[in-house]
């Protein structure tokens, strides 16, 4: 028996990167899935490869996080369309990264909190009475740039530390209803990554110096694999954490 087979996966920015590879994850694990993102081909993309490979439904829907009207929408279509939620991923994020703090206009925040908190906590508010009649989970993406202060990332830590804190909230609220939220703080190598890496080669040197096991993160089996086990019944006493998948580079006490 697969560990989410029937069940369904709600994970924004589902159509590349990390967020591809989480829903490859769960789709292996028997979950139908329900991807955002602002790229209909992407989604499309992703629609026919999960559902050839793996077998699962999966229901593509374009959507801005930051905009609450387009949250409802997809929140309605998801129950719509299969009369339940039992994980919600907040993953999609969009940020301006390697700028120094000194050069960050309004403009550069806004886009990070509105795409980072807003997004998490539409679709948090939105998610939750069904996420309440599963005893559902929630995962939120944060970062370690928030978490130990990464040069040229003020508006995605600012963004991602928010997260955090809007996540532990949930975790105490929302506790005795049977819901858990726990937040993973990821270092994957993913497109962004690659573009990140040739636009700011020196800090990407030095990040990869600083990571012990040597590497970045497999989106599907590294990432994706420890979300599995955080939204499933393995995982039924844990809530409130934020677990560092950082290759060692995420030391804490």
């Amino acid at each position: 028996m697969k560990r989410h087979e029937g069940k369904v996966t709600l994970i924004t920015g589902g159509g590349k990167g990390i967020g591809f590879g989480l829903a490859t994850a769960f789709a292996r694990e028997g979950s139908n899935l329900v991807i955002t993102g602002r790229n209909d081909a992407r989604l499309q993309d992703a629609k026919v490869e999960l559902e050839k490979k793996w077998g699962v439904k999966v229901l593509p829907i374009v959507a801005d996080g930051a905009d609450e009207a387009a949250v409802k929408r997809v929140v309605a279509m998801v129950h719509e369309t299969f009369g339940r939620i039992d994980t919600l991923i907040n993953n999609a994020q969009v940020s301006k990264s390697g700028l120094p703090l000194v050069e960050h206009t309004r403009e550069d925040l806004d886009m990070a909190v509105l795409s980072g908190i807003y997004a998490t906590f539409f679709y948090m508010r939105e998610c939750f009475p069904y996420l309440k009649e599963s005893r559902g989970s929630v995962i939120n993406f944060a970062s370690g740039a928030g978490l130990f202060g990464k040069p040229g990332q003020s508006s995605y830590a600012a963004a991602k530390e928010g997260i955090r804190g809007l996540s532990r909230v949930a975790a105490t609220e929302w506790g005795p209803d049977g819901v858990r939220v726990n937040v993973v703080c990821p270092l994957a190598m993913t497109e962004s990554l690659q573009q990140w890496k040739e636009e700011y080669p020196e800090l990407f040197a030095k990040t990869i110096k600083d990571i012990p096991l040597g590497r970045f993160a497999d989106p599907v089996e590294d990432i994706g694999r420890t979300c599995v086990f955080l939204a499933s019944g393995d995982a039924s006493f844990i809530s409130g954490e934020t677990i560092t998948l950082q290759g060692g580079s995420g030391l804490r006490p």
